[in-house]
């Protein structure tokens, strides 16, 4: 079976509009998350280009399959970025491919930043999709301000596919500033880690990553703290800190390129890229993460972000985290294992009976005939 390839907005409505089945929608195929998907592959990669970039508006308008390294690179050259730090999940995974700015919309794609600038979803200002009957559909604009009714855009993002096919995204970009520095203190273990982030956060001093590791055979604990912006205002508040956070455990401090290398490998929880095991990513209250990682069993790793709201959870394969854990308050995503697991569990926590109601309902209105990505979330 052939591989869809749609080169234009036009093109991509036609090919919905003609599905004789399911369709499996994929950007750079990078992302393969979620329940299988047994259909015709349909590809945005051909979708490619950015079709508007306004420095001064922080304004860039992309068509959904350019790839993310060439949306970076064009904003890297007048010092901007997407300030929300999309995660490589290539990496975790061990996939191939060229992620694409309409797979991070899809995926609501989000990194350690989350905590100060908010999620993908935040940043997005306009999307166009097709939906299930091959309507071309847009909503939002390219501009912060804008008053259109239903916010779809933001109901786009995360939907993975199951609700439209995205074709163009509108998003805010931000500059880079022009110094970080990250404090890492060590030798705590989870509470206490979870105690100094808190603190932190808690604090003045504008924490743009907080993030722990627990200890490690061969390793210790460290909890990292990072803070960006103008030079003398970074090593202002890293002192500052330091001094909050005086008897919290040795600390010393790294910076620049240092800095920024560290936090990518915390975005792409490069820790557990060359384990076998399934990960799974929970979202927490940060102050339940001890009681939360103690439930999961003492064969499990762990790595900590957004203050403890964010644990990533490495597992022997084949293991029910949520049938080990039992009720909690969050919600428990199976991102990497086996495809027969993928099909034996929710990969997506489980929706509460009215939650699921208005999700059956949203993907009967926007893909009545169930070919987009069908049961991948269910």
């Amino acid at each position: 079976m052939g591989v869809i390839l749609p080169k234009t907005e036009q093109e991509l409505s036609e090919a919905v509009a003609g599905a004789a089945g399911p369709l499996r929608i994929v950007g750079g195929g990078t992302r393969p998350i979620g329940k299988p998907v047994a259909g015709e592959v349909l590809s945005t990669a051909g979708l490619s280009g950015i079709t508007l970039y306004e420095p001064g508006a922080l304004t860039l308008v992309a068509q959904a399959g350019t790839p993310l390294a060439e949306i970076e690179a064009v904003l890297a050259a007048e010092n901007q970025r997407l300030a929300f730090e999309p995660m490589d999940h290539r990496v975790l995974l061990g996939t191939d491919g060229t992620p694409t700015i309409g797979g991070v919309v899809a995926a609501n794609a989000s990194g350690p930043r989350r905590i100060q600038v908010g999620a993908c979803r935040d940043h997005l200002l306009g999307v166009r999709f097709v939906d299930g009957m091959g309507t071309i559909t847009k909503n939002g604009g390219r501009v912060m301000k804008n008053v259109t009714g239903y916010d779809l855009v933001k109901l786009m993002a995360g939907s993975w596919g199951t609700l439209g096919v995205l074709s163009e995204v509108s998003l805010k970009v931000l500059p880079i500033p022009e110094h970080e520095a990250t404090l890492i203190v060590h030798g705590a273990d989870i509470g206490a880690g979870v105690a100094t982030m808190s603190a932190a956060l808690g604090s003045p001093f504008d924490i743009t990553g907080a993030a722990h590791f627990p200890l490690t055979a061969g390793g210790s604990a460290d909890t990292m703290l990072r803070v960006e912006g103008f030079e003398g205002s970074v090593a202002y508040r890293i002192e500052a800190l330091k001094a909050l956070l005086a008897g919290h455990g040795d600390m010393n401090t790294v910076e620049g390129a240092v800095s920024a290398t560290a936090w990518q490998r915390v975005r792409d929880v490069d820790w557990f890229a060359d384990t076998v095991d399934d990960v799974w990513r929970l979202s927490v209250k940060p102050g339940d993460a001890p009681d939360v990682v103690a439930r999961m069993g003492a064969e499990a790793q762990v790595q900590l972000g957004w203050g403890g709201g964010l644990i990533w959870a490495l597992l022997p394969e084949g293991t029910d985290l949520r049938a080990r854990l039992g009720g909690f308050s969050g919600h428990a995503t199976l991102i990497r294992a086996s495809d027969a697991m993928r099909a034996k569990l929710p990969v997506f926590q489980p929706e509460a009976a009215p939650l699921a109601a208005l999700s059956a309902g949203l993907r009967a209105k926007f893909d009545p005939r169930g070919v987009l990505n069908p049961g991948l979330m269910g």
